[in-house]
């Protein structure tokens, strides 16, 4: 079974989720969300950096299983998530983001970037606010 994304936390607090430009499968698109849970483990805060610029876009059931996925792990996702930056430079993917946060809002701050770059910044600043609050 070849990956849907990677779910990379060698760089906790800040976890990217790499999609792979496969297909969605029953099989893969679990395996992604059976890894993106395991990043919570800890349960310490995390920022999560979503790399979708080789994104395909995922069956509508996949759509409304991940739109599930948070509701069913809303609180975890709310406690532990200080924000998520998605790099979507695509049109099309970034419609797909619109329509699953149509069936389940975030639950956590978002904000949606055309660059990598952009993203890390981003999540560096609210893992920085994060500490100095903490601190």
């Amino acid at each position: 079974m070849k990956p849907y994304a990677i779910v990379d936390s060698a760089k906790m607090p800040i976890v990217t989720v790499t999609f792979t430009g496969e297909n969605s499968t029953d099989e893969n698109f679990q395996q992604y969300l059976d890894d993106l849970e395991n990043s919570y483990e800890d349960r310490k805060s995390i920022a999560i950096i979503f790399e979708a610029s080789q994104a395909v876009i995922p069956k509508l059931s996949h759509q409304k299983k991940q739109a599930l996925w948070i509701s069913k792990h809303w609180k975890m996702i709310q406690t532990y998530c200080r924000g998520t930056a998605y790099v979507i430079p695509n049109m099309a993917i970034r419609a797909v983001l619109k329509m699953i946060f149509s069936f389940q809002n975030q639950p956590a701050p978002y904000k949606v970037f055309s660059t990598l770059e952009e993203a890390e910044n981003w999540v560096q600043t609210i893992i920085l606010e994060e500490d100095q609050i903490s601190n």
